[in-house]
């Protein structure tokens, strides 16, 4: 039998927006911690890891380097397509998310009081759930994209994938008061819209106007693409290698911690340092399923009001996280 080398690559993703209103402050920490656990448990060669952070100074620490690009859509996109278009069957793909969310209105026909999920670039230029569809879609057969997002309305943002662990499965809140210093990890839409408009200097509250304005041919597809396009790269999907792992519901806020007492008073994520206490305090390989529901008790333990959900097909629900190698 023909020994295939198999590729392990990443795109990580931390989005601070410093110096805004929206700042936030755990997330550079987020993806430098994943970056050091990617290479360290699961054998991710550094130079497959590509990272994208606002505060370039702030990804001196450890290894790798800095980061010269900009998380803006853009680049995101352009680093996620890069990756995904190199896959080979059998590789693994990973793509860690730490930033704001954000829903918006649905533009499915047929839905029409219906909110889609989205992530916010540093440049506000908007990845929608079409994109994140589009990526999957492309996936060559044998080949797995795992994606942590640890932002607001994360939940459902591969459209069309399977729910496993989502708000069906919510039984009970936390009965604790987490005294943990926190900030949700969302922009409203109205105040996007406001943000773009004043750019634009269009009067308009729709918002693809303004994003086809400022980003062209670099805007989601969502917004580039006639309704009915859309719809079919939806139609056309069938069961799949994608893989998301949310930071909460798609109706749900995660958390950005300030005053993290759990990690020695370094700002993070909520949901991606309950992925790294799990995989820290279990050596055994985990899977998905395993590893939402443990991530849930974590963030319930700290009194937490988040709901990380799982959504993939059933056998990718049992598989090991990231195929950890042994």
């Amino acid at each position: 039998m023909e020994n295939i080398e198999r590729k392990r690559l990443a795109v990580l993703v931390g989005c601070n927006y410093p110096n805004t209103r929206n700042e936030l402050h755990g997330c550079i920490n987020d993806v430098l911690t994943m970056r050091d656990t990617l290479v360290s448990r699961f054998g991710f060669d550094p130079s497959d890891i590509q990272l994208l952070t606002d505060a370039a100074a702030a990804a001196d620490a450890g290894s790798g380097g800095s980061s010269s690009v900009l998380p803006t859509g853009a680049n995101i996109k352009k680093a996620l397509g890069e990756m995904v278009d190199q896959a080979k069957p059998g590789d693994v793909l990973y793509f860690h998310y730490s930033g704001h969310g954000t829903r918006i209105p649905s533009l499915k026909p047929g839905n029409p009081f219906r909110q889609d999920e989205a992530i916010v670039p540093c440049d506000f230029n908007l990845i929608t759930d079409v994109d994140f569809r589009q990526l999957v879609n492309r996936l060559p057969k044998g080949a797995s994209f795992t994606i942590i997002s640890d932002s607001c309305h994360s939940g459902g943002l591969i459209d069309k994938e399977k729910e496993q662990i989502g708000p069906s499965h919510v039984t009970e809140t936390s009965s604790k008061s987490s005294s943990i210093s926190s900030k949700p990890k969302a922009i409203a839409f109205e105040t996007i819209l406001h943000h773009l408009s004043s750019l634009t200097g269009i009067n308009t509250s729709d918002i693809a106007t303004h994003l086809l304005e400022l980003f062209a041919a670099d805007a989601s597809l969502k917004f580039r693409l006639p309704p009915l396009e859309v719809l079919d790269i939806f139609e056309s999907s069938k069961p799949d290698e994608g893989i998301l792992l949310s930071g909460c519901q798609a109706n749900e806020m995660s958390a950005d911690v300030t005053n993290a007492v759990m990690t020695g008073g370094k700002p993070c994520g909520a949901f991606s340092n309950a992925v790294q206490m799990v995989l820290k305090d279990r050596e055994v390989e985990l899977s998905n399923k395993k590893l939402v529901l443990l991530a849930r008790q974590v963030l319930k333990e700290q009194g937490f009001e988040q709901h990380p959900c799982l959504y993939c097909n059933d056998e990718n629900a049992d598989a090991t996280f990231l195929s950890q190698l042994e």
